[in-house]
């Protein structure tokens, strides 16, 4: 059952950040320890960016991704996220589909079509979510907002590790461009830009671990 946005002040925890900061992983934990619910919303636009690419349709195609948006027929599940009946787990963390999720993301009709499913993940258990524009547009009266970063090389270190590749040479190169690229694409659209809610608390992670980062979360969360 959805709650009301007059509700949203003692229920959200909200945390943005760029691309590859560890704002999913420290979200998901805060939850867990919180007993709240937990919204990956940037899984929402990667989703939709595979389902376009898979139907063929162009990223920039704003009328008909809106469409797909709208009626996009996924499931989450404990450890899972099923698109039309597939499990795309692992398909949604490409960079190549991170790039597309990006594109649509600078969309308005895109982006109205996402607003409200990912309120509606909201219930009385209290939610701890985690995107771009969490505290600034989706629940913008969230109880603590956390705008949550590191250094761009510090962020591809991370990603390459996640992916099982050296955190040197062409393949660090190329992830560390592609999250350069990713940062510039967020920062610059019209529509909901990357940037701190200007009552948002800066987490800058690039020395920390993610048991500090969640530490400092929870710490901030018993000091409301």
């Amino acid at each position: 059952m959805a709650v009301s946005q007059s509700e949203l002040r003692m229920k959200v925890i909200a945390i943005d950040g760029p691309s590859a900061s560890g704002k999913g992983t420290v979200a998901a934990q805060v939850a867990a320890i919180l007993n709240r619910d937990y919204l990956d919303s940037g899984a929402l636009y990667r989703l939709t960016a595979l389902y376009a690419s898979q139907q063929n349709i162009d990223w920039h195609n704003e009328h008909e991704i809106a469409t797909l948006a709208y009626k996009l027929p996924v499931v989450f599940s404990t450890d899972s996220i099923l698109l039309n009946g597939m499990d795309v787990t692992a398909a949604i963390r490409t960079e190549t589909i991170g790039m597309g999720a990006s594109a649509i993301a600078a969309l308005p009709a895109v982006r109205t079509a996402l607003l409200q499913r990912q309120r509606d993940f909201l219930t009385p258990r209290g939610l701890v979510a985690d995107g771009r524009d969490m505290a600034s547009v989706v629940f913008p009266q969230a109880e603590l907002k956390i705008f949550l970063t590191a250094s761009a090389p510090i962020r591809a270190q991370r990603r390459a590790l996640q992916l099982g590749l050296a955190t040197d040479g062409a393949d660090y190169q190329r992830i560390l461009n592609e999250i350069e690229k990713r940062d510039q694409a967020d920062r610059s659209r019209t529509v909901a830009p990357l940037k701190p809610a200007n009552d948002a608390i800066i987490l800058d992670t690039s020395l920390l671990s993610i048991k500090e980062s969640v530490e400092k979360v929870l710490d901030w969360y018993r000091k409301i």
